[in-house]
């Protein structure tokens, strides 16, 4: 009867509906913050399966949009966030598509996510009543800064389990990566910049700081266990003359196994220890995010899916973690289990050659449906 009932949705998915959504949605800019525009056309894409859609107010013109189908409350939502970074060039982040090769701002992280799961949505839509899954869809706003809208979500109510379309190139993450921000300022002396050795060069002192971290024992273990990025530097700009602030911010991200408190309390005794070894060093730091990883047994029911489809669809069923940060941690805090599989790569994801493939989006679909089905 479920495999009837596979088939039956799996004709329903329409490739060049669902094509066309992913390029309208990659059109629609929509960083962190004005969601409002995808939000509008994501809302009547969804109405036309028939089925109520709900705006969950995160602030003021912010919202989550909501729906269920079938019979009580759901125990599984298919999650998606609408947001993206801010555009590399605000007038080249629209869709291309070459080849079934697409690429745009969003595409990958995580709008193919996305547009499947609403193909997957509007095609369980046209099964009977009756024969409808328990299941929710939630498209989330936020994601790329605080997590806001799932945030707001979360308040009301945490489901079993969620699946999010995260960029995995279609491999299942039911492990996850924590992440750490760790901000540093120093300060130091301003001088006319022909006088150095009068003021104190608050750069210098930051490279000095930041050569330390990377030569803590901290890093020489197992890299795998914890990936250090410098994210961002600047300094005071007041024309010629030495600094005297220089900001910069850390990314740290976790392996799953690894304790957060841990690393904080290493990096603190590291940066401690830098301000008695570099000579004259003010410095200031503050630990901006915390979230441990996660490590969950494949769910049995999910899984059994998964292995009858994959191998149909012709996808890997390798088990691979979720290397960046995303809701899912805060998914798994609140008591629920999610697994992380969606189209596109981490590769690009945030690049000016981000991108994705018709083809694993119209999988990602498939096996959306698939998963809601079993």
């Amino acid at each position: 009867m479920m495999s009837n009932l596979r088939e039956q949705v799996w004709t329903a998915i329409d490739p060049q509906r669902l094509r066309q959504t992913l390029m309208e949605m990659i059109d629609i800019y929509s960083p962190s913050g004005k969601e409002e525009d995808i939000q509008i056309y994501l809302e009547e894409r969804l109405a036309s399966s028939g089925i109520a859609v709900m705006r969950q107010v995160v602030e003021e013109e912010r919202y989550n949009l909501l729906t269920t189908m079938g019979e009580g409350e759901p125990s599984l939502y298919l999650v998606g966030h609408v947001d993206t970074v801010t555009a590399w060039d605000i007038d080249e982040y629209a869709a291309v598509e070459e080849w079934g090769i697409v690429r745009g701002l969003g595409s990958a992280d995580m709008k193919g996510g996305c547009a499947a799961m609403v193909e997957a949505w509007l095609a369980l839509a046209t099964l009977p009543e009756e024969q409808r899954p328990s299941l929710g869809l939630l498209m989330v706003v936020g994601e790329e800064e605080n997590g806001d809208g799932s945030t707001r979500f979360l308040e009301e109510q945490c489901p079993e389990r969620v699946i999010i379309g995260e960029p995995t190139s279609m491999l299942p993450a039911f492990n996850h990566y924590g992440y750490m921000e760790v901000s540093l300022i120093t300060k130091g002396r301003r001088i006319h910049s022909s006088l150095p050795e009068l003021g104190h060069n608050a750069i210098e002192s930051m490279l000095r700081v930041l050569l330390e971290l990377e030569r803590s024992a901290l890093f020489e273990p197992a890299p795998s266990k914890l990936v250090y990025s410098i994210r961002e530097m600047s300094s005071s700009r007041a024309g010629f003359v030495v600094p005297d602030r220089c900001e910069a911010m850390i990314d740290l991200h976790l392996s799953p196994d690894t304790n957060p408190a841990t690393v904080r309390r290493n990096l603190e005794a590291v940066l401690v220890k830098s301000r008695r070894a570099i000579k004259d060093l003010d410095l200031e730091f503050a630990f901006a995010f915390e979230s441990g990883g996660y490590q969950l047994t494949p769910d049995k029911q999910l899984l059994a899916v998964l292995e009858e489809v994959c191998p149909r669809l012709n996808l890997p069923l390798d088990f691979v973690p979720f290397r960046s940060h995303s809701d899912g941690n805060l998914f798994f805090q609140a008591g629920s289990k999610p697994l992380i599989l969606g189209p596109g790569s981490l590769e690009t994801a945030h690049t000016a050659d981000e991108q994705t493939s018709l083809a694993e989006v119209e999988a990602a679909a498939r096996v959306y449906a698939a998963l809601a089905l079993g």
